[in-house]
């Protein structure tokens, strides 16, 4: 089946008290309860505040996008039986890290020990994407070759303009709080699979890590399956938002394994510069320049956005993922949840509304987008 690229998501969503809009309180254990009972495919994520969600495999996004909504309308129903909203966002934007505990398991426990305050301070959630190769011994080098592609996927992704109750004045700011981990961010330019398998094996013996399940970056090879897993996008509280960027990386996986010339030469300045972009993908979203490195210039993302659709044509059409993929076009045009958040915010401040209750407004709007009542 690696033929078919086939895909699967998870999903991060966090949770809000319905009258405050900040952290749930004590009925969150009774929520999670009532979700474990009542929801297939849902389960605990890091902190209490948050739950995640995943869809089985598939080479349909028809069929992952009944499931992942049925998921959605799930969690809505439950967390308004609880008195809880469930809502996609990369960062919540009135909860203070210092109030939430983290999920009673031992990995949890685990990870927080570890990392101390910081692991304490992780309060984000994001979209992943696994995507099957025909080859998984080639993975090592395709995750190689998709580094450039990556800011354009954030950039697409981003709603994470507020942490800790204020604005950041970036779109996404939930990498850089979760660069505070360490074995974030973007992976080391492997030479091949055995490079990359000497490092795990060295992390390892070491006792760094226990397994690759503790490297957290932007994309890697997964442990468990033969996929490679993109990490890097904000939670979408748009549903075609988050299956956008999964057509996308999708068909940039099939695209770069067809073609072994595709990025072959990517060299430490090419690391570089997609880290710059990274940062003005954070810092703008949709309004983001990306730099291109061939044509040593600055390119408007709906200009990125173009050539990458048109990168993939023949992927997209191969996969039966086109229409998904143009939904790229209107993220541009209109903006990502980023924007739709700060004007909701900037709206509220406009009518009169105090700080907390524009902030409120959003946690409001972000529930109904999620729930696929906007």
């Amino acid at each position: 089946m690696a033929e078919s690229y086939r895909f699967g998501i998870e999903e991060e969503f966090f949770l809000a008290d319905r009258g405050t809009r900040g952290g749930p309180g004590p009925l969150v254990e009774e929520f999670h309860a009532a979700v474990e009972a009542r929801l297939d495919h849902a389960e605990r994520e890091l902190q209490r505040i948050q739950i995640e969600t995943c869809s089985p495999p598939s080479d349909s996004f028809p069929e992952t996008e009944a499931r992942l909504a049925a998921l959605r309308a799930g969690l809505a129903e439950i967390g308004a039986e609880h008195g809880i909203a469930v809502f996609a966002a990369g960062t919540h934007p009135t909860a203070l890290w210092r109030s939430q505990r983290e999920t009673p398991a031992e990995r949890y426990r685990g990870i927080v020990h570890d990392l101390r305050m910081i692991g304490r301070r992780s309060l984000v959630c994001g979209v992943h994407v696994h995507v099957e190769v025909a080859r998984p011994e080639d993975r090592a080098d395709l995750g190689r070759r998709l580094l450039p592609f990556l800011p354009l996927l954030l950039a697409l992704s981003t709603s994470s303009p507020f942490w800790q109750g204020r604005p950041t004045g970036l779109a996404g700011y939930r990498l850089r709080a979760y660069a505070e981990l360490p074995r974030t961010g973007l992976p080391e330019l492997f030479d091949d699979a055995d490079d990359y398998a000497r490092y795990l094996r060295v992390m390892t013996r070491a006792g760094a890590i226990a397994d690759a399940t503790y490297l957290w970056w932007n994309l890697r090879i997964s442990a468990k399956y033969p996929t490679l897993e993109l990490r890097i996008a904000d939670a979408c509280p748009l549903l075609a938002d988050t299956l956008a960027v999964a057509a996308l990386f999708r068909c940039l996986v099939r695209r770069v394994e067809r073609d072994p010339g595709l990025n072959a030469r990517l060299t430490g300045a090419s690391r570089g510069f997609v880290m710059e972009n990274l940062w003005r993908a954070q810092r703008d979203g949709t309004k983001a320049a990306l730099i291109d490195e061939a044509q040593e210039r600055a390119v408007p993302l709906p200009e990125a956005v173009e050539a990458v659709l048109a990168l993939v044509a023949e992927d997209a059409d191969s996969l039966g993922c086109a229409e998904v993929c143009a939904r790229a076009r209107s993220i541009v045009a209109n903006g990502s949840s980023a924007d739709r958040q700060l004007r909701t915010y900037e709206a509220a401040l406009q009518e009169g509304a105090r700080h907390r209750d524009a902030l409120n407004a959003v946690v409001d709007s972000l529930a109904r987008e999620t729930a696929g009542r906007p």
